[in-house]
């Protein structure tokens, strides 16, 4: 297979565990959405600088969105709207304290919204996601590297 001393791929079932360089990104992507585009929920774990940010910007642009998605820190919750008209939500979580301010603020209404919602530091609402929510994590391996693992998958 073209590539693959290039690309660290694993695949078991439904779990997914991957190794790449900022330029293996794209790809990386692809087939992360070719196991899981099925699902509306990701939860996106991994210490502050790992790539999560990074990694959701690739997949909204690989969903067709046109506009700059950048990181919801402040605004907690960004919306984006695909080239086919479809919404899609990304949530930072890190100034969250609880599940109950999360509900404060309409999260639990945007998760059965039946659109594809991206949740960076999902930990912080943990018991208000469904049992079908993709639980990935990003880590740093080196400087050039990340590893992308999906640990569960509805």
């Amino acid at each position: 297979m073209p590539g693959a001393d290039a690309i660290s791929l694993q695949h078991r079932s439904k779990l997914m565990e991957q190794i790449f360089s900022l330029d293996q990104l794209e790809e990386t992507v692809r087939v992360f959405w070719s196991h899981y585009g099925h699902q509306r929920i990701f939860a996106f774990r991994g210490t502050m600088g790992a790539g999560k940010t990074t990694f959701v910007h690739s997949l909204a642009q690989y969903l067709g969105v046109k506009d700059a998605v950048s990181s919801p820190t402040f605004s907690i919750i960004n919306e984006y709207l695909t080239d086919r008209g479809e919404r899609i939500y990304h949530a930072d979580l890190y100034r969250i304290k609880d599940w109950q301010e999360a509900e404060e603020i309409g999260l639990d209404e945007l998760l059965h919204s039946g659109s594809v919602f991206f949740i960076e530091w999902p930990e912080r609402i943990a018991s208000l996601l469904p049992s079908d929510t993709v639980w990935t994590d990003i880590s740093t391996v080196s400087s050039g590297q990340r590893m992308i693992k999906v640990s569960e998958a509805g």
